[in-house]
């Protein structure tokens, strides 16, 4: 018997995340939660339909009830961005109806490890650890995983290598104070900057900030062209879900929340994590230098003030 997924919020990024999750092994069920119910139907039944045409998980719309026994609820209600606007924007239109969700999810899925990519998704899991006493590891946000692939796949793209070839992270917010970690990237065992040489594409100081602002500014310039980010971050909630299910120790950049980072209190940012059946190991610090240090902690900061401005709307 396989595991039971939930799905917070039938749009278009839930209805992504559970195609994905209905063909990944180690699922039997996915279940769509929805205000509208008719919406949630609609999306299960047509995920079912591609389903059939292989081995794959059930696909049904319930409703919180149905979570229980659920390993992993994935909240990806809520607003989402519009042109111009910051995920930090979101905060008050999604604070409010996410503590309600958790609330709700918690009462009959007590011990499922809860996935938030609902924007701010750095501020989400904050709700859950403070309002509701979840331990850390079990409340996470997707945070910087999508961001760390955007940039594996930029660098990929520019060296002319296979993203997983390299090994690299993006650390902070997901948003616009997201740090690319350079100090940390590898390819071939070496500095992807070494590397870089080695093949006649060499990454300077420009060219390091011109990746690190396509990298930033991707979902927005996905959104002008489409209306909506969905399969990225489809794609990622679906592959952290399996590394939960199947207990893999991997490490992803996701965000937690922690009681202290580099002298700030009471933030929840990206930092690489082992990931498995009970959730996001404590993070751990990779190498730094000065400059990105200091980015950190003030993405660090900026998080730790917007959580405890948002805590106090609740």
């Amino acid at each position: 018997m396989g595991a039971r997924i939930g799905i917070i919020g039938a749009g278009q990024v839930g209805a992504a995340a559970g195609y994905l999750l209905s063909a990944t092994p180690g699922i039997s069920q996915v279940i769509l939660v929805d205000q509208n119910v008719a919406r949630a139907a609609g999306e299960a039944a047509d995920i079912g339909h591609a389903a059939a045409f292989g081995t794959a998980a059930r696909v049904s719309e319930g409703d919180y009830a149905d979570l229980a026994g659920a390993s992993v609820v994935v909240i990806t209600a809520g607003a989402s961005l519009k042109p111009g606007q910051t995920r930090l924007e979101l905060l008050q239109q999604n604070l409010k109806m996410t503590d309600t969700i958790i609330g709700q999810i918690l009462k009959v899925a007590p011990d499922a490890v809860l996935l938030f990519a609902t924007n701010p998704v750095d501020v989400m899991p904050a709700i859950a650890v403070h309002r509701y006493g979840l331990p850390p590891g079990r409340a996470i946000g997707t945070g910087c995983s999508l961001d760390s692939i955007r940039f594996r796949d930029r660098l990929a793209d520019y060296l002319g290598v296979a993203p997983p070839s390299i090994h690299a992270y993006v650390l902070g917010e997901h948003g616009d104070s997201s740090v690319p970690n350079w100090s940390s990237a590898q390819v071939a065992g070496m500095p992807v900057t070494a590397f870089a040489a080695q093949v006649g594409r060499p990454i300077d100081a420009a060219m390091q900030l011109q990746i690190a602002e396509d990298v930033r500014t991707s979902a927005y310039r996905i959104k002008a062209g489409k209306g909506v980010s969905n399969f990225g971050i489809g794609g990622c909630i679906a592959r952290l879900v399996k590394a939960i299910v199947a207990d893999e120790q991997s490490v992803f950049a996701v965000s937690t929340c922690m009681p202290e980072l580099l002298g700030v209190r009471d933030t929840c940012v990206s930092l690489p994590h082992l990931i498995g059946a009970r959730g996001a190991s404590a993070p751990f610090m990779p190498t730094l230098d000065a400059a990105e240090t200091e980015a950190l902690r003030s993405s660090a900061a900026l998080l730790s003030t917007t959580i405890a401005d948002g805590l106090q709307l609740l």
